[in-house]
């Protein structure tokens, strides 16, 4: 394992080196859902989600579905539904352990992302399940969020990364499947072949 030659161990000594804060930067954080915020929430279509556990084992998760997935409820209260997946359930047993949470969201061809820290439950409520059904499913939980910090993110990191200019991204050549990397990872005993068509069914058949 590398270990680092110059670790910095305070924060004022990480503040010598990046400087004193912008006040624009530190004013902008807000501890509800304004009416900025809600047209972006509501026009998202991706998230992720960190989360955790007791023991600050932490997750982040990505979530997407439909824009306005994520229901304001009200200025202080946002709902994620949960969608079928991998049944591991990673973010709902960290929210049980440690309610933390903190979530980014992205919308394509905007450079500016929106984050919301607060604290979460794992929630079975019918009349915020009912707000959520997809192709005639209704999700079994949902997370609700308790915002207590929201503000915009700017976008040099999306600038950067060229994520929304296609003439500017690099090549997928040599990248693994993920049925390839599935069968390495767990050591599986299934030929590729089928792993890759079970794949192909999960993203296409079994969305919702």
């Amino acid at each position: 394992m590398y270990q680092a030659q110059k670790p910095i161990k305070t924060v004022a000594s990480m503040k010598e080196i990046l400087g004193e804060d912008l006040p624009s930067q530190t004013a902008k954080i807000i501890d509800h859902i304004d009416p900025h915020c809600r047209t972006w929430i509501e026009k998202t279509p991706f998230i992720t989600i960190a989360t955790c556990d007791a023991n600050g084992n932490m997750d982040v998760s990505p979530k997407g579905d439909p824009a306005g997935f994520v229901k304001v409820l009200d200025e202080k209260t946002l709902a994620i539904p949960d969608r079928i997946g991998n049944h591991r359930g990673d973010s709902f047993t960290n929210i049980i352990e440690n309610p933390r949470i903190g979530i980014m969201f992205t919308i394509p061809m905007r450079k500016e992302v929106i984050r919301v820290n607060g604290a979460a439950e794992v929630i079975m409520d019918d009349d915020i399940l009912d707000m959520m059904v997809v192709n005639t499913h209704r999700p079994d939980l949902a997370i609700l969020v308790h915002v207590e910090e929201a503000f915009f993110h700017c976008g040099k990191s999306m600038i950067r990364s060229h994520m929304w200019q296609p003439e500017k991204w690099g090549s997928i050549d040599g990248l693994s499947t993920y049925a390839e990397a599935l069968k390495d990872h767990g050591a599986l005993p299934d030929p590729v072949a089928d792993l890759e068509r079970r794949m192909a069914y999960n993203e296409t058949d079994r969305l919702y």
